[in-house]
């Protein structure tokens, strides 16, 4: 095993190694601790290294492992939050100096989950200020890089979460996803993002961007790596008012099954126009993978789907500046330009606008779901817009980068982004697959098949 290998394995792999009792939780923990150290002061992926915490829950783990006790795949693993999860006595910034202060005295939801499977938390991940940005250059406490090309942007708003599980700085972490979050730097990373059915995981005590589009997720480095943290954190919180109590499946179920005869639509009029010509070829690629598995390919356009572009934003507008009101008015300087300028705007909406934005929302939204009922998933390019250099970015670029993900978020649907190539520069392309509601395992089960014709998960950048 090369020396940096280790870093890159996935989820289950460590997990066998752990329960073999081949690697410790204290030994892997410093490693990984030594690792972040070591690589993160290029790319600036982590706001707060919890080692003193990583050392305290790795030696618990270890002895409950020499104890005979085994709570799952993730015992003993360490993985990264986005820093807008509560997490108590840990500064939780929202990469804001607003919030640079802010100590919680208690866990979000999935904190404390993560907790429960053993799971160790290596540090607090970068992000765009508020999670209201697409590049994270806006985070105030500095930008982070794309591991593959560290003259580029990571994509927000989980960019550092990405960066981190792209870097081998974390075996995979949790994003947020309001419009793109989790998605758009997972494809621009070259990982797995998985944003799952509204309400499935609790967002309790993750700070709020929009109460009714944020959704939480894993980001990992490979499908199945995927399945095993939202297992872990998926599952029904009273605490969240928007959290539903369903039955929570085995995610793991249908990894490897056959993909034949799935029918997959592909929106080609809808999401594939202005998107770059690399991203295009890139998808279109992967659908002919997807031919070869004998999945049923079928072009299809959904009604009316710009209108969801539209109300999203202004329903994103809105509901940050509604949960941010009081600071902004205490201390609007704490806010940066980009931050501060979007709730600006959303207080500008009336409260006729944002009801009738809500109405929009829920009658385009049945006319989606009623066309794509009959595919048992959809496939697009995850992004429309092609990474750039970090001096390069715009806030007019926000448009696009969302246009192909924030319809997903307002419908509510899970969907997952998936490696399926590299542009010129050397930095990753992503794939998008959208299910049908509460249908994780199976959009995680064909996302599966399509990653594993390609070796794309397993190109690593080299930071060595």
């Amino acid at each position: 095993m090369g020396s940096n290998e280790l870093f890159y394995f996935p989820i289950s792999e460590i997990a066998r190694r752990i329960k073999a009792r081949e690697i410790s939780p204290v030994d892997l923990t410093e490693r990984v601790l030594e690792r972040v150290h070591s690589k993160d002061r290029a790319l600036n992926s982590f706001i707060t290294v919890t080692a003193d915490l990583a050392r305290k829950q790795a030696q618990h783990a270890e002895n409950e492992l020499e104890e005979g006790n085994y709570r799952g795949p993730l015992h003993g693993v360490p993985i990264a939050l986005k820093d807008l999860f509560a997490t108590r006595g840990i500064r939780t910034t929202f990469a804001s100096r607003a919030f640079e202060d802010w100590v919680p005295d208690f866990d979000a939801t999935a904190t404390e989950r993560l907790a429960a499977s053993g799971a160790i938390l290596i540090g607090k991940t970068n992000l765009s200020e508020l999670a209201a940005d697409s590049s994270n250059v806006n985070s105030a406490f500095g930008v982070p890089h794309n591991p593959w090309n560290v003259d580029y942007i990571t994509g927000g708003s989980s960019g550092g979460s990405a960066a981190a599980v792209a870097a081998g700085l974390a075996f995979g972490a949790l994003g947020s996803d309001t419009a793109m979050s989790i998605r758009q730097p997972a494809a621009l990373c070259g990982i797995v993002g998985l944003k799952p059915t509204f309400g499935r995981v609790s967002k309790y005590g993750a700070l709020a961007l929009s109460f009714s589009l944020d959704h939480v997720g894993p980001m990992t480095r490979t499908v199945a790596d995927a399945a095993i943290i939202l297992q872990a954190i998926a599952g029904h919180d009273p605490r969240d008012p928007t959290s539903v109590d369903r039955v929570v499946p085995d995610f793991s179920a249908k990894l490897g099954a056959d993909v034949k005869g799935q029918r997959i639509g592909v929106p080609r009029e809808d999401f594939f126009k202005d998107v770059a010509t690399d991203w295009v070829k890139a998808t279109d690629a992967a659908i002919k993978q997807l031919t070869n598995l004998g999945a049923e390919i079928e072009e299809i356009t959904l009604p009316n789907v710009e209108d969801l572009w539209h109300v999203g934003s202004l329903l994103i507008a809105v509901e940050c500046a509604s949960f941010h009101a009081a600071k902004l008015r205490e201390s609007p300087d704490s806010f940066g330009f980009v931050a501060r300028s979007l709730m600006e705007m959303g207080g500008k909406y009336t409260a006729v606008q944002y009801v009738q934005a809500q109405r929009v929302r829920r009658k385009v939204s049945e006319e989606v779901l009623r066309t794509i009922a009959d595919y048992d998933a959809l496939t697009l390019p995850t992004t429309a817009v092609a990474t750039c250099r970090i001096e390069e970015d715009k806030p007019s670029f926000v448009g696009a980068r969302i246009r192909n993900t924030l319809p997903f978020n307002l419908l509510g649907v899970p969907a997952i982004s998936v490696p399926c190539g590299f542009d010129p520069n050397g930095v990753p392309i992503g794939l998008q697959f959208v299910g049908r509601p509460f249908g994780e395992a199976d959009l995680l089960s064909l996302a599966h098949a399509y990653e594993q014709t390609t070796d794309w998960h397993l190109q690593h950048p080299r930071l060595d």
